[in-house]
């Protein structure tokens, strides 16, 4: 699905990733962890097109296509999807309005006739149960007075309804209460499927344990320096990344 080979990128004139290789195919799940500054976040704005990082290197293909060649909403047409660690309020649009326009135009990028006002209402009724997201938060504007733990969840719903075939979860288990992290984690389990696939950014073992991820890649100095199962997960619980770190130095 998903094909990074040697990526190197900037922000502001600095040089953030340095080589990053990366290959995720259909059905799999892969954790991404690493030091604060190490690059996770800048991997995942790159991924979807944010026009402040700068590829001076490399190549991303996704299901084939050149990633790299197309316009940020094409990307998210094409099945991308990325949940934010802390997603924007906007004031005065709906949710209802927001994720109407996101589905139309999804639909007609691909060529399809807007999608019937009751389908969508049913659409929304349907997903809304996978995380716990009540009816009166479809009136509100996005994100609009949400707590924290609303606002994860609405971006896991937001998923739901899109159907993506690639999703970015950057550390959205952030700020979460258990019960929250809990709901959140199994609303997107029950997303997976096997022709959909996700890299997860986290820093915490309790996202391991609800996620099952198929691999975990760290991250250091702008390069995958090591890979594991979910296993290396807990090692850097227990131990940190100053082991890794170090192996990384000595490369």
């Amino acid at each position: 699905m998903l094909e990074i080979k040697n990526l190197h990128a900037k922000v502001e004139g600095k040089a953030i990733l340095k080589g990053v290789d990366l290959t995720i195919n259909d059905g799999e799940v892969h954790v991404l962890m690493g030091p604060n500054g190490s690059g996770k976040s800048t991997l995942s704005n790159v991924l979807v097109g944010n026009p402040k990082y700068e590829v001076t290197e490399g190549s991303i293909s996704f299901n084939g296509k050149d990633l790299l060649a197309m316009k940020p909403e094409d990307r998210a047409h094409e099945g991308i999807f990325m949940s934010f660690q802390a997603p924007t309020e906007i004031p005065g649009v709906s949710m209802t309005n927001f994720m109407r326009a996101a589905v139309n135009a999804k639909r007609t990028y691909f060529g399809q006739e807007p999608m019937s006002a009751s389908d969508f209402l049913k659409l929304l009724r349907e997903k809304r149960k996978l995380v716990g997201l009540d009816a009166h938060f479809m009136g509100r504007g996005v994100n609009e007075g949400f707590s924290g733990g609303e606002r994860k969840r609405n971006e896991i719903f937001q998923m739901a309804v899109l159907e993506p075939t690639f999703s970015i979860l950057d550390e959205t288990d952030s700020g979460l209460d258990v019960d929250a992290l809990r709901i959140v984690a199994e609303g997107f389990n029950q997303l997976r499927t096997e022709k959909t696939s996700a890299m997860v950014i986290t820093h915490y073992q309790r996202m391991l344990d609800y996620l099952k991820p198929d691999f975990v890649h760290v991250l250091v100095n702008g390069r995958v320096v090591r890979s594991g199962s979910a296993q290396l997960g807990y090692d850097i619980e227990e131990k940190g990344f100053e082991w890794i770190i170090e192996e990384a130095e000595k490369q």
